[in-house]
């Protein structure tokens, strides 16, 4: 499930996960077990408001550049991601 995803990722990130945004999909419906589990508070994003995402929308934006959209990342190899 996402929110077993995410606490595995959060775990791996131990304190440097500071806060997390999603969006208002189902897959973080259970979003009070992850702040609950890591300490981490969850924000939500207004629908159709990606300035609301900054950050995000910008690493997306580089990871794009080299990455295309529909790639799997599991075809990458560890010097790709490097």
């Amino acid at each position: 499930s996402m929110t077993q995803a995410v606490l595995e990722l959060a775990s791996q990130l131990q304190d440097k996960l500071k806060t997390l945004t999603v969006d208002h999909g189902k897959e973080f419906a259970n979003y009070q077990t992850i702040e609950r589990q890591t300490g981490t508070p969850v924000y939500f994003a207004h629908a159709y408001s990606p300035h609301e995402r900054g950050s995000n929308e910008n690493r997306n934006r580089v990871l794009r550049r080299f990455i295309p959209k529909g790639k799997p990342i599991e075809e990458l190899s560890n010097s790709e991601l490097t």
